[in-house]
């Protein structure tokens, strides 16, 4: 029996919203292929490959011109495919890795080598079975002699326990999907309130303005999430991120049209500046620094 699971969209429609030359997909994964890249032993969920060349089609379909590649859960702390995945860009992705917490500088080294920039702590229970902040932050610490980042995954609920380790953090910090917040409260609901009061309190925290087909009370267009989400990216304009975040972990059940997520982008970011810093010069200025402007 083939208990592998699908995410994403067969066929997705082309967007109406033309992204500016030079745009960034700044959340994406690769999955497998499972032969030449087996899924960790831990992995709590099985997916179907969704390798390097189907995200760059996809890439091309979208109008985008390159791709930050974040580790995938189901593939624990082995890099391989989001590495394989960057050496196929030709130089038009870059990557955040998962790492163990005993990683020393030599293999920190030959990841950024291979094109990573940022690491990420995932303390979602339902994808990790460990998240140990103290270990985290050690990691943290070896990589800010590289100019990397830290990614940070977490939910609304534990935001308050999160505060004092994001603060204890060295270097960038992206929180991804703004730590999942409501979006049936509207812009001033208490979650997402209490996130841009945490980015106004930590200067070097940004985050990505992602995943509507995660957050979103309604369906596809998705309008509490434009709702609630614009007046952060109007307020925070240097701090944001935007991704696909294709192939959709988990989301078989929900499987969003990626034409639409592209087209969700003018409604949360209505003018062309802001639409610049979104999906270029944010993305640029973390993955691509030597050439940023």
């Amino acid at each position: 029996m083939n208990d592998r699971i699908t995410s994403w969209h067969a066929n997705p429609s082309k967007p109406h919203y033309t992204p500016p030359p030079g745009a960034v997909d700044a959340h994406c994964h690769v999955f497998g292929p499972q032969a030449q890249f087996p899924f960790s032993p831990k992995a709590k969920y099985l997916p179907e490959d969704a390798g390097p060349d189907m995200l760059f089609a996809l890439r091309d379909h979208l109008g985008f011109a390159r791709n930050v590649i974040v580790q995938a859960s189901c593939h624990g702390t082995d890099n391989a495919a989001t590495l394989d995945a960057i050496a196929q860009s030709g130089g038009k992705a870059r990557g955040v890795a998962v790492v163990r917490p005993d990683i020393g500088m030599e293999e920190l080294g030959a990841l950024h080598k291979g094109g990573i920039r940022g690491v990420r702590f995932n303390f979602l229970k339902r994808l990790v079975d460990d998240a140990p902040k103290d270990k985290f932050l050690e990691i943290a610490h070896r990589i800010q002699a590289l100019g990397w980042h830290v990614v940070v995954y977490f939910e609304a609920d534990i935001l308050d326990e999160m505060i004092p380790f994001l603060r204890a953090i060295p270097t960038p910090i992206v929180v991804d999907h703004m730590g999942r917040p409501s979006m049936q409260e509207g812009p001033d609901g208490k979650e997402i309130s209490a996130f841009r009061q945490l980015l106004r309190d930590i200067p070097t925290m940004g985050t990505k303005v992602t995943c509507p087909d995660r957050l979103s009370a309604r369906p596809d267009p998705w309008d509490d999430f434009a709702q609630v989400v614009a007046p952060l990216v109007a307020e925070f304009p240097d701090r944001v991120l935007w991704g696909t975040d294709w192939p959709h972990p988990n989301m078989q059940d929900n499987i969003p049209d990626d034409g639409h997520l592209v087209d969700m982008i003018p409604r949360i970011a209505p003018t062309a500046e802001l639409q610049h810093r979104l999906l270029v010069t944010n993305p640029m200025r973390l993955y691509w620094p030597e050439e940023a402007i």
